[in-house]
């Protein structure tokens, strides 16, 4: 039996590959972590697989956040399966089995339950010692936000609620796993730079694995090691400790650099400085006799974690009906008819003495809709205007024109023809009255050459004046600019027959050069880019501009650091120390 564990950092980044991906594992259950899909936002090509069973855990109050599922061969099918930890959201409320002494509330208990962070599914396997039972606890512990104290207490009753769970299934007669994305490193050998080495163990979260987790701290087996001569490369573990092992240590006790987990935006993940957070525990027998192998594969990209995997020497006997909480049994994928006010948003109740923000404050919407799918619901169109109408330029609502017909609306001719954005920056000078035409100017026109052209006409009734400057050409007594058209800086003479040519003659404006030379020049003037980047002083090759995004005074502000991806400071390879902000001036 094989089971793999992978944070995916969204299950929609598969696309239409997601039986690829799972094939190519080659396991018969995988959990997966961190799917961040809710079950309004699920198709069917994620949640039917060919080949597989899946049990999904969604967020109930955020959309596009946390969320785990598993995925069960068919030759692993489960015989039972259930949402949470609690069991409130499979038992209807009602405390099932195998629960252990809850130290909480119920309202605790229902938002411990509530960010789609565990699934567990029960499993019938064939050991040497005969058929036995297997639970597999898929998590995806909380982060603790460090500006958000409340985060850390919920991370820590998590972990409380997880470990009497997972104790009482032991105590039930199973073997239980539990794996996932626990969100907290163990060891120092587990952290590419702990902070303070003297102080790593105290953090709650370390203390919490600690007891968790059957084995003597690094610590005490360093000193059993000096003391008697003890292998560090041997599988025996010291009698202490809780009730799990963590499988990979048991296999590789003292392996250096790790890591499941690094930080794509700084391109850690190419130096490997990261973390290991993402574990595979057993339950001690369980880990002892039938697990033959633990691993990372941090080979395996997509994600910023990399899957781990377990191999047991024992065979997974199907069940012939899958439980309840499979999505094949959901309504939207099993073919069944469904209700339309499934589909339907409650609306606010449409009493007039009520105004509009307190119906939005007052009316019960789904949990995962964030503010701004509340306020489209709760008023579509905008704050006293009705569905169906839009607001005219006068303010009056009117009706809308469906999207299929199309309403005839008589264009009035613009005033005036668009200008150019340069008439906006250069200074005015003083008007130049046109020249009047001298009496052999007008007597030298003949009926064959217009006057003025198309593009000349429509300047005049448009309200705009031809201009009169000479053209560069034959003919150039005869013609001023009033009687060519523009086509890109050249001008075609009107009245000449085919066969006598084109002319072509050049615009310039008094006092300027061309336009497409001082159009370069004025724009940098008007609108400058970013500063260029300095050269970092370790390895002289230009800096990276960044920008603070986290909420404070500098908040907006732009900087500089080194272009090479974050490493230790002793990798000559890594980010250097390099730090310049941008001067608001520049």
């Amino acid at each position: 039996m094989k089971i793999v564990t992978w944070n995916i950092n969204g299950i929609r980044t598969f696309k239409n590959a997601i039986k690829t991906n799972l094939d190519s594992f080659d396991a018969d259950i995988i959990c997966v972590q961190e799917t961040k899909v809710t079950r309004d936002l699920l198709d069917e090509r994620t949640a039917i697989v060919e080949g597989y069973n899946s049990y999904f855990s969604f967020s109930k109050g955020r959309s596009g956040y946390s969320g785990v599922a598993t995925f069960c061969k068919d030759s692993a099918t489960p015989f039972a399966a259930e949402e949470g930890l609690t069991g409130l959201l499979t038992n209807n409320g009602e405390a099932g089995r195998c629960y252990g002494d809850q130290e909480f509330s119920v309202e605790e208990l229902q938002l411990l339950d509530n960010e789609g962070r565990a699934v567990i599914t029960h499993h019938q396997i064939t050991a040497p010692d005969g058929p036995q039972t297997l639970a597999v606890v898929n998590v995806y512990c909380p982060r603790a936000d460090p500006e958000k104290p409340e985060r850390k207490l919920f991370k820590l009753q998590f972990y409380q609620l997880l470990q009497t769970r997972a104790e009482a299934l032991l105590v039930s007669g199973s073997h239980v796993i539990v794996l996932g994305d626990i969100n907290t490193s163990h060891r120092p050998i587990d952290h590419c730079d702990p902070d303070d080495i003297e102080h790593f163990e105290d953090n709650p979260g370390r203390k919490w694995l600690n007891g968790l987790l059957f084995g003597a701290t690094e610590e005490e087996e360093e000193e059993e090691d000096v003391d008697q001569g003890h292998d560090p490369n041997s599988q025996q573990l010291a009698v202490c400790g809780g009730k799990f092992v963590d499988t990979f240590r048991l296999f590789h006790p003292s392996r250096p650099q790790a890591f499941t987990c690094w930080n794509t935006m700084t391109g850690a993940r190419q130096t490997n400085y990261g973390t290991r957070i993402d574990y595979i525990f057993a339950s001690r027998p369980l880990a002892e006799t039938l697990f033959l192998g633990a691993d990372i594969m941090p080979e395996v990209e997509g994600s910023d974690h990399c899957p781990v995997w377990g191999h047991l020497s024992c065979e997974v006997r199907p069940s012939a009906r899958c439980p309840p909480l499979c999505t094949s049994y959901l309504p939207e994928f099993a073919g069944k008819q469904q209700k339309l006010s499934r589909f339907l948003v409650k609306m606010a109740d449409q009493r007039p003495h009520m105004t509009n923000s307190k119906k939005a404050k007052e009316t019960p919407l789904p949990g995962s809709q964030e503010k701004e799918e509340v306020r489209e619901n709760v008023n579509p169109v905008g704050l006293g205007v009705s569905a169906g109408r839009k607001r005219g330029l006068d303010g009056v609502p009117e009706l809308s024109t469906p999207k299929g017909k199309k309403s005839r609306v008589a264009k009035a001719a613009p005033a005036k023809p668009q200008g150019s954005l340069l008439a906006f920056f250069k200074p005015k000078g003083p008007a130049v009255e046109p020249r009047p035409k001298t009496s052999d100017e007008l007597t030298d026109r003949t009926d064959d050459t217009p006057t003025e052209v198309n593009g000349s006409l429509a300047n005049r009734h448009a309200g705009g004046t031809s201009s009169s400057l000479p053209v560069c050409g034959p003919d150039m007594n005869k013609h001023t600019v009033s009687d060519v058209s523009d086509f890109n800086g050249t001008a075609e003479v009107k009245g000449q027959e085919p066969d006598e040519g084109r002319a072509k003659a050049t615009f310039l404006e008094e006092g300027e050069d061309s336009k497409k030379g001082a159009c370069p020049g004025f724009w940098k003037t008007v609108l400058r880019g970013p500063p260029p980047p300095p050269p970092c002083k370790a390895h002289g090759e230009p800096c990276v501009l960044r920008t603070v995004k986290k909420a404070g005074p500098t908040m907006g502000r732009q900087f500089f650091v080194c272009a090479r991806p974050q490493g230790h400071a002793s990798n000559p390879q890594a980010r250097c120390n390099f730090f310049a902000w941008v001067d608001k001036g520049k």
